[in-house]
């Protein structure tokens, strides 16, 4: 039975870049968290930088990392030009890239990129799909239900083919995730929803969840900052549609109807603080690791840490604060 289980930490992550800093600025602190006793790097591309060259920049910093995305987007990029980035970032680090990708949202792949978001399911199986046979530098001439590829070959193609992990908020997703890929991301959820989510992978598929961490006692604070993150996030309908599945559907209708009417400081003031302290880690380092340790015994394989400047702790204090070394 899943839960029933006694999870072990096996990896522990970093979001990169940090917070505070650029990446060019980071190759200090990147250097350091082999060290520290972190064993993973992953980036995200929303409208900072791009999902691979961060990833780049610490392969030869601290080449004892595991670099993953999370999450490339399939919907920003061409099927060919997403399995060159790979192909290239698993060159660049042979048997530690993993490539995460998912469907993203409306607003990134829309308004931000000028693409088109349409099937996000069937366009992210079928960016599977088709990576998983790229990679393998064949010849690919595909009708896809959403692209077609004529005569695509990577001429250069990975020694090493990267691990592909789907970003998976919902049992369809999630199945997906667990039956043609190497596992799942998932974003924005509790130590208790891991249970959920964990129970529709199976307990051998690596279930990978970026936990936003703010270092500080300074509740106001964070109650300010949680409730500003989560606004932006939880209003997205892939989001909204996740956290109505997870159960928070009522409790989250006053901040989406304000949202919706404009109204955004009503909006924040209907979060309520339980959400905040459900979905944000924070508090000193002790109970900040030990509320980690909670989504880890619960099924969560891969935390990645994205510490939040909030307080007196810096990031790379924090970043310290919460290795597995200071434990």
């Amino acid at each position: 039975m899943v839960g029933a289980r006694r999870w072990t930490v096996n990896r522990w992550g970093i979001t990169i870049p940090f917070f505070d800093r650029a990446m060019a600025d980071s190759r200090d602190l990147v250097a350091e968290l082999p060290g520290l006793g972190y064993t993973d790097a992953w980036s995200a591309e929303v409208s900072g930088t791009d999902g691979f060259v961060p990833l780049a920049l610490a392969a030869g910093w601290a080449p004892e990392l595991r670099l993953g995305t999370a999450i490339v987007p399939v919907s920003t990029r061409g099927p060919g030009l997403l399995a060159m980035s790979a192909a290239t970032m698993a060159d660049v680090a042979p048997g530690r890239f993993v490539l995460g990708i998912g469907s993203s949202s409306p607003a990134i792949v829309e308004r931000w990129n000028a693409g088109t978001f349409v099937k996000p399911y069937a366009r992210t199986r079928d960016t599977l799909r088709f990576l998983r046979t790229a990679m393998t530098g064949e010849k690919v001439t595909e009708q896809y239900e959403t692209f077609s590829v004529t005569g695509f070959r990577l001429d250069r193609a990975p020694k090493v083919p990267p691990k592909i992990m789907l970003a998976a908020l919902r049992p369809r997703m999630l199945h997906l995730a667990a039956s043609e890929a190497d596992g799942a991301i998932t974003n924005w959820l509790s130590p208790g929803d891991v249970r959920t989510v964990r129970a529709e992978i199976g307990e051998d598929t690596e279930l990978a969840a970026r936990l936003f961490v703010c270092v500080t006692e300074d509740t106001d604070r964070v109650m300010d900052l949680g409730r500003r993150m989560l606004a932006a996030y939880l209003t997205v309908p892939v989001y909204a549609a996740f956290h109505e599945w997870l159960g928070r559907g009522e409790t989250l209708r006053p901040m989406q109807e304000a949202w919706a009417a404009g109204d955004r400081r009503a909006a924040l003031k209907a979060i309520p603080d339980e959400v905040v302290n459900d979905l944000i880690v924070h508090g000193d380092a002790a109970t900040c690791r030990a509320r980690i340790r909670e989504y880890v015994d619960n099924g969560l394989t891969t935390p990645v840490l994205a510490p939040i400047p909030a307080g007196e702790v810096t990031v790379p204090e924090a970043v310290r604060a919460l290795a597995p070394a200071a434990s």
